[in-house]
């Protein structure tokens, strides 16, 4: 047995290993699993369950007359499938998660153990107010906070995600436009390219027509080329900042003014704000409307934790304009304004009316005011610093091999194209393939579409610096390999050690299978 340059033990013969058979296709604690179809019988249950005595049959004749299809499993079965499939998932309680933009930090335990306190988890959404008053406290407790954090003096918290406020927010600035008559004139939202996907598409679904922006050599955006544009058609602008380059926007106060002098309304992209809460009140830059991603810079991973939560601060000009419902106290009791009948009676103004059935999601409500209350003003500072402090690391580590995007310190997450790789035969897709063989889940690949190979990775401020060290050498180690040739096939051929090798995705895209079909039927159709 020999030792890695981590001081790990390795085998005799690595390569060999892929290639190693056995009778039952698993691999030590690497389980093969089937389909749940494959591993249940068709023709039984998992469990039995008596017959209701004097059952009165109430489906009008549309009971079901053929077999339901469905796997019947043991109890100790349907567990260890579920177990077993978990087990091939990377996770951020197995090692670090570099998703540029995506901020897959640790979700603290004693988050997750106040929502599931009985008076949060069981509360049910339609409980009158009077059985909701804790509930509803937090909501105004959270949403006083987020507006101490943004210095802004409205908040909608019913949007459910970053997209569903980014909606909030470009259909309030919709109604502002309406409301000054200029609807029908103020046509056009102007996007940065380094735009998150989702802004021109968000502003498209409110009617408005998008124009790019492009940005200049270093990754911010153009402000003269912004200048430019600017028209009284203008109805705003979307800018993600700190932007998807992982850069903060230097000329971020002149584009609010230009836009505003303009006529327009600025909308800041938030999914971002993890890198600077605490240091900078996008209230004092000019935004008038930006969503926080809850679930991103107060600490639930995305797809980790359930659904995500948006909320949406808002300026003196599109306060007014706020959705429904929202929270008020009123003679010591909370109350929640949720018909237009009633803001009227409150003074709401021309609020756009309700945005979803309910308000918001609880669930990330009790996460995000937890994190808050268990860090304070002084430790949400520090975990901003702390991010940028990471992503910078990460970028002075790895600038020996890999080639930096752009010049200068970033923000929360580094940006490294592909120029490292030329003439070695070895491509992005090959080089993230050959993370995983290493344990690591690639970084956001081939995003932003500004720079060519795109590779975005963002630390946050979760991670160590032992994590971060074993991770930069895991990543210098595939740089010098693929620069020193005559390995382009391993790259190729990776991952060899994950439960299942690459795919060919064109193939995959373009003849998905998205329906399990039984053995002896697809015998039958061959």
């Amino acid at each position: 047995m020999t030792m890695n340059n981590q001081g790990r033990p390795t085998k005799a013969s690595d390569a060999m290993e892929s290639n190693v058979k056995t009778f039952t296709g698993n691999k030590a604690l690497m389980i093969e699993e089937a389909l749940s179809f494959e591993v249940g019988d068709l023709s039984g249950t998992g469990v039995d369950l008596p017959e209701p005595e004097n059952k009165t049959n109430r489906l009008g004749g549309l009971e079901r007359n053929t077999d339901i299809g469905l796997p019947g499993l043991s109890e100790p079965e349907a567990m260890r499938h579920f177990v077993r499939l978990s087990q091939k998932n990377y996770a951020i309680d197995m090692g670090p998660f570099p998703l540029g933009s995506c901020t897959m930090k640790h979700n603290p335990r004693l988050n997750e153990k106040v929502a599931r306190l009985p008076g949060f988890a069981d509360l049910h959404p339609l409980a009158p107010e009077s059985a909701a008053q804790g509930a509803l406290e937090l909501i105004d407790t959270l949403a006083f906070w987020l507006k101490e954090l943004t210095g802004m003096p409205a908040v909608a918290m019913s949007p459910k995600a970053g997209a569903h406020g980014e909606l909030c927010g470009m259909m309030a600035i919709k109604a502002a436009l309406e409301a000054r008559g200029e609807a029908d004139k103020r046509v056009r939202v102007l996007a940065p390219e380094s735009a998150h996907g989702t802004n021109p598409a968000t502003a498209v679904q409110c009617g408005f027509k998008v124009e790019a922006i492009p940005g200049d050599k270093t990754g911010r955006v153009d402000l003269e080329a912004l200048k430019a544009k600017l028209g009284d058609d203008v109805a705003g602008i979307m800018v993600t900042n700190p932007n998807t380059c992982g850069l903060f926007e230097r000329d971020i106060r002149a584009i609010a003014d230009a836009v505003h002098e303009a006529g327009g309304y600025f909308y800041c992209d938030g999914a971002n704000f993890n890198a600077i809460a605490g240091k900078v009140k996008p209230g004092d830059l000019g935004v008038d409307a930006m969503h926080i991603n809850l679930h991103k810079t107060f600490s639930t991973p995305h797809g980790g934790g359930g659904p995500g939560a948006g909320p949406t601060v808002l300026s003196d000009a599109l306060a007014p304009f706020a959705p429904l419902p929202y929270v008020f106290l009123e003679d010591g009791k909370y109350r929640l304004v949720e018909t237009l009948h009633h803001a009227e009676a409150e003074d709401s103004g021309e609020t756009l009316g309700r945005l979803t059935a309910f308000h918001g999601q609880m669930g990330m409500f009790v996460r995000a005011l937890s994190y808050m209350m268990s860090h304070g003003c002084d430790g949400l500072k520090q975990a901003s610093e702390d991010a940028v402090l990471n992503a910078n690391y990460v970028l002075a580590r790895l600038k020996a091999e890999m080639t930096p995007s752009f010049e200068g310190p970033c923000m929360h997450e580094a940006l490294f194209d592909d120029r490292f790789l030329k003439d070695t035969g070895v491509e992005t897709i090959d080089f993230a393939k050959a993370m995983i063989d290493e344990g690591y889940h690639p970084m956001t690949m081939y995003f932003p579409l500004v720079v060519h190979g795109a590779m975005l990775i963002e630390p946050t401020e979760s991670e160590s610096k032992r994590e971060l060290d074993l991770f930069c050498d895991a990543l210098l180690s595939l740089a010098r390999r693929a620069k020193a040739g005559g390995d382009m096939a391993a790259f190729k051929a990776a991952p060899v050690y994950a439960p299942r090798r690459r795919l060919d995705e064109t193939a995959a895209a373009r003849h998905p299978v998205l329906r399990w079909t039984p053995p002896q039927q697809a015998k039958a159709a061959e």
